[in-house]
Formats: C-alpha cells, structure tokens, sequence
C-alpha cells in the first residue's frame, strides 16, 4: 500500500480526492480480486453444484481488474467514465458477496470472500462519494 499511495501522492489527478482514498481503493480491488479468484476455484472443487457462485467471483474479478485499471491511470481521470466503472464494481461485488455471504458459514473461502468482496463494495462507495462531492 505504501508503494501505492507513493505512486498517487506523486500524481496529479485533477480532483479533490487525496492519495490515501485512491491507494486504499485500489488495495481493497487488489485483495478483492484475489479473494473472488481463489474462491471461484475453490467452489468447483466443494462436490456441490456452485456454478452460480463460480460465475458471480469470475464476473467480479474481470469488473475489479478493469476498475483497478482504470483508477491506476488516474492521470486525466474522466470522472464520468471512473463513476460508471466504480457503480459496475460494486454491483459485482455486491453480487459475488450476496452468494458467499449464504454459504460463509461452512465454507471458509466463501467467509473470506464475503468479506472482502463487502470491503472492496466499501471502498467503492466511498470513492464514488467522493467523486460526486
């Protein structure tokens, strides 16, 4: 994270919103990606039929890949195009947090990956908030 917030402090975005809520955003997309990808796999290894689970973490993890991407080029930013991103992310993660939230209390990786797909829905909020302050 440390890295991150170096790399945004050294940035002009253009807006009003500091380098510690851009890298913190971009930290939780970070361990959000990996929570919904890990758990993906995991759910097709369970014996149960999970393919509803399974495409909701894959769709998450290309939406935070692309919202990631789109937030680290934030040189320029169009604040328009990064509200969009930012409201399709969180949809993502509200609805791969939806479905691990229902099997959490069984299944480990879905417990992990509740809560970090809630997390990253979080952060999301919160930057998209500030874009519209």
């Amino acid at each position: 994270m440390l890295q991150t917030r170096e790399l945004f402090d050294s940035i002009t975005i253009g807006t009003d919103i500091d380098g510690e809520r851009w890298s913190n955003t971009i930290t939780a997309l970070s361990n959000c990606q990996e929570a919904v990808t890990a758990c993906s796999g995991a759910m097709l290894l369970v014996g149960e039929d999970m393919t509803s689970g399974v495409l909701r973490d894959l769709d998450s993890a290309d939406v935070i890949q692309a919202t990631a991407r789109v937030l680290t080029r934030a040189a320029g930013m169009d604040l328009s195009l990064l509200s969009a991103q930012l409201e399709a992310c969180l949809l993502a993660c509200e609805r791969s947090h939806e479905y691990c939230q229902s099997h959490a209390e069984h299944l480990p990786h879905c417990r992990i990956c509740a809560q970090s797909t809630q997390e990253c829905a979080d952060a999301c909020r919160e930057l998209l908030a500030s874009v519209h302050h």
